[in-house]
């Protein structure tokens, strides 16, 4: 990889899916209920992952900033935000519901939660790329 190689929005739009899939596992590390002897090796391997990305993405975010801003994807991106946006109201609000009728319980409620985070910053970053590449 070139050390010059300029940072773009699409790349750190892409990187917060990194993030959701990091929040979800450490949901998943405290929110499970058994325990097995590789759970603590899988922590530390987390652990150490989350540590090097978040330095990686401060160098990035920092080069990024130094960098000549593109109006246009700066536009797409709040379009791209105001849509999930309202994609995840309306998934929230069903998961409260189902959660107040007792379909499911409060672990499956979270978990859901946590999967909701996923797809929204999925989602995000193809609808950024769509509109991004199309010239929207």
């Amino acid at each position: 990889m070139k050390k010059n190689k300029k940072v773009t929005l699409l790349e750190l739009v892409a990187t917060k899916i990194v993030y959701a899939v990091l929040i979800a596992v450490y949901y998943w590390m405290w929110a499970r209920r058994d325990w097995h002897g590789y759970y603590e090796s899988i922590q530390y391997a987390v652990a150490i992952f989350t540590f090097i990305f978040l330095l990686d993405q401060a160098s990035r975010i920092k080069k990024f900033n130094k960098e000549v801003v593109d109006e246009m994807a700066l536009a797409n991106l709040k379009r791209a935000d105001s849509i999930c946006l309202k994609i995840a109201l309306v998934a929230s609000i069903v998961v409260a519901f189902t959660g107040a009728m007792e379909l499911i319980n409060q672990l499956q409620m979270g978990y859901v939660i946590m999967l909701l985070l996923i797809v929204i910053t999925i989602v995000r970053t193809i609808i950024f790329y769509v509109m991004d590449t199309k010239g929207v």
